[in-house]
């Protein structure tokens, strides 16, 4: 997963970017295009660039593309403040006070769906549509394998990786790789579950996305979208407003590469 790991698509230039005093923290932020605001939030170890790099020059050309590094992760400097997806979510109202954005649509991609949920279940007001890439609300949304290789992973597994060389380019304080590193593997061989109830609350209408072989528990996701309102026949009642995809012959990582299928899928739920 580590060593294919790439951004080679177009890239654009934002309108805007800097920092955000969120919580103790700044919080890092870039700004593309004009139109209804779309909050996309990258993957564990991602940068925006690394992430998103491929699809924001499209989703960009008639939307507010907001993207945002999480805590530690590319320009937001790395801080000793808890690892805690509650307050990662609330960094996220926080750019949007920062930007007067009053509500928005949300995209997260794996860890960054995790906060894309919490955001969700915390901010509800500040929310349109979310769309959740790879991502799980609670570990036994992964398979046993990648919940078991979460807790063994370790800091040098990402030596000299595209995923370091993503983090050397921008972050404000390289020597501070090994502790990122460190504080989000200790949260990711955590348990944690958001909780279904909170899930099943969710007013915004929710599009899932998932390859065939992503690592997630495809009767763990079947279950989230029926807590959303999804999984029954369409043609005897009203079609759900939320929506499931799951994407054939995809890895966890080989998805984020499906940049046009991404976003027809993302133009047509968003519109």
């Amino acid at each position: 997963m580590i060593t294919t790991l790439q951004s080679n698509g177009q890239t654009v230039t934002p309108s805007s970017s800097g920092y955000v005093p969120a919580n103790g923290t700044q919080v890092y932020y870039q700004v593309y295009g004009k139109g209804k605001p779309l909050i996309l939030l990258h993957g564990a170890y991602y940068t925006i660039q690394l992430n998103w790099g491929q699809l924001i020059p499209q989703l960009s050309q008639g939307r507010k593309v907001i993207a945002i590094e999480l805590q530690g992760h590319g320009h937001t400097p790395y801080s000793d403040r808890s690892l805690v997806r509650t307050t990662l979510a609330s960094d996220v109202e926080k750019v949007m006070d920062y930007l007067k954005i009053e509500s928005a649509d949300v995209a997260g991609y794996s860890f960054g769906g995790q906060i894309a949920y919490q955001f969700a279940i915390q901010s509800p007001e500040r929310l349109r549509k979310l769309v959740i890439i790879s991502a799980a609300h609670k570990t036994a949304g992964w398979v046993e394998e990648v919940t078991s290789g979460f807790k063994k992973m370790k800091p040098e597994l990402f030596a000299s990786s595209p995923l370091q060389a993503a983090y050397d380019a921008v972050a404000p304080d390289k020597s501070k790789w090994t502790k990122f590193l460190e504080q989000m593997m200790a949260l990711a061989g955590e348990p944690f579950d958001l909780g279904d109830d909170n899930i099943a609350k969710i007013a915004a209408s929710v599009l899932i996305i998932s390859g065939d072989n992503d690592g997630m528990d495809k009767i763990e996701l079947a279950k989230t979208y029926k807590l959303l309102g999804g999984d029954h026949s369409a043609d005897l009642q009203p079609m759900p407003k939320s929506q499931l995809a799951i994407v054939p012959g995809q890895s966890h990582v080989s998805l984020m590469q499906q940049t046009d299928m991404l976003k027809v899928y993302l133009e047509n739920f968003l519109k």
